[in-house]
């Protein structure tokens, strides 16, 4: 199989890659075990494990929690938009009055979406930023 992707070709059998970042190690336990057969997950428990990932690796979409110990979703957002990366970023929040989506969305986020998420509607918008990202 050969996926394309904003650099060019990837190679055969090479699947597009999702950074996963959440401190709950049981959603990113589910979100790996949902996108996994279609995409190489990797996975960070803190936004600045997630920050040095980003350092190293090119991304086709970033799924982050928004409240985490420490640096948060915004912040990865935040510094994803200033070394000026096509990444799409998907926020995720348990608690949706924490933020104005809005606000997030004007930030670059590519969606927002609540916890609890449904797993269809968590596919959908990776596929979607995935398939944008590599066009």
């Amino acid at each position: 199989m050969l996926a394309l992707s904003a650099k060019g070709v990837y190679n055969a059998g090479q699947m597009p890659t999702i950074l996963i970042v959440d401190d709950d190690a049981a959603v990113r336990e589910i979100l790996v075990d949902l996108l996994c057969e279609n995409y190489e997950c990797n996975t960070a428990s803190t936004a600045e494990q997630a920050l040095q990932y980003l350092e190293i690796e090119n991304y086709d979409a970033v799924l982050t929690d928004l409240a985490m110990p420490g640096l948060t979703g915004v912040e990865i957002l935040k510094r994803i938009r200033l070394k000026d990366l096509n990444t799409p970023v998907i926020i995720i929040s348990g608690k949706p009055q924490e933020e104005d989506p809005q606000s997030l969305l004007n930030l670059g986020a590519f969606a927002y979406l609540t916890k609890p998420f449904r797993l269809d509607e968590i596919e959908s918008v990776v596929q979607r930023a995935v398939a944008q990202h590599i066009a």
